[in-house]
């Protein structure tokens, strides 16, 4: 009988957002709420 057991670290940072990382994802989150709510007002006229 044969036991491998395999150990892990894990360290969890916290992550320094700049400003323009902030502003960058608040619009791609806009865009891509715009695209859905476009996707589904496409397929609401069928």
């Amino acid at each position: 009988m044969t036991l491998n057991i395999l150990f892990f670290t894990i360290t969890i940072k916290k992550r320094n957002v700049s400003i323009e990382e902030v502003i960058h994802n608040q619009m791609v989150k806009k865009i891509q709420e715009d695209n859905r709510d476009r996707q589904f007002s496409m397929y609401r006229h069928f």
